[in-house]
């Protein structure tokens, strides 16, 4: 039996139906000349872009900054399913109903008759499954990893295709495994950079930075959400010692930076 469907909020249909008129009238006959010579193509680049200032913003937790982000990233898929319409490959309908489809077919806990009991491990690897069910019946690529797209950044792919594997039943037991092939590793590249050998000392740090990210994973952290923490809290320290110096860095020694690094920290951990 379907579950009853929640109402859609009026105003949030209405702001849609609102934002699909205004990327009509900027792609129409007396929009903007942009906007007009745009074909997908040159549209995917924009999104890819829009897809990193949305998590960048949602990094920094400033729900401003996410809500205007996940605006440009929404007009620029309405964009690309209106350039498409203009030819009949496809349109902003047609890309609401296929999702709408594919998610109630790859939920059968919720609109089918699955239990899973609250496990969502159990919801993982039923969604793969059914997702290779679907490339088989397309007869497009039936491996485990080939939903994995090769242009992610290295670390985020590298945890999504860790998840997948892990999904196939392809994992350690428990976290003992994941620490063991990080010390492992980390031995090997050690041993590689201390006989000089640049070339194994590259596949042992991928080795190593892999094994790390599956530890990340076997914990429930994003790596792609820690390191840019970590990023930001370097520049953030790295800044405050900039401005307090009163001189070059050049001119400074490790103790001043130091002692300025630390102070960053202090303010950090402080909050003020």
């Amino acid at each position: 039996m379907m579950p009853l469907e929640q109402p859609v909020p009026s105003e949030w249909l209405s702001a849609i139906e609102r934002l699909m008129q205004v990327v009509d009238t900027l792609r129409g006959p007396d929009g903007c000349p942009w906007d007009q010579k745009q074909t997908i193509k040159s549209l995917a680049p924009h999104l890819v872009e829009e897809c990193h200032e949305m998590a960048d913003a949602v990094a920094r937790k400033n729900t401003a900054d996410t809500c205007e982000e996940l605006g440009d990233l929404l007009m620029g898929v309405l964009m690309v399913a209106r350039v498409a319409s203009e030819d009949q490959s496809f349109t902003p309908a047609d890309v609401a109903d296929g999702i709408t489809k594919k998610l109630i077919r790859r939920h059968p806990h919720v609109y089918g008759d699955v239990e899973v009991h609250g496990d969502d491990g159990q919801v993982l690897k039923n969604w793969e499954a059914i997702k290779k069910e679907e490339k088989a019946e397309k007869g497009v690529d039936e491996s485990t990893l080939s939903g994995v797209p090769r242009s992610l950044p290295a670390l985020l792919r590298a945890y999504r295709v860790g998840q997948k594997a892990s999904n196939a039943g392809f994992d350690w037991p428990d976290l003992r495994g994941p620490e063991a092939k990080v010390e492992e590793e980390w031995g090997e590249f050690k041993e590689a950079v201390e006989a000089g050998d640049q070339k194994a000392a590259e596949e042992e740090l991928g080795d190593l930075l892999f094994a790390v990210v599956n530890m990340a994973r076997k914990i429930k952290i994003e790596p792609e959400l820690a390191l840019r923490g970590t990023v930001e809290r370097f520049s953030s320290r790295f800044q405050h010692m900039e401005q307090h110096l009163g001189k070059p860095l050049a001119d400074a020694t490790l103790e001043e930076m130091d002692a300025l690094w630390d102070e960053a920290k202090e303010i950090e951990q402080n909050g003020s």
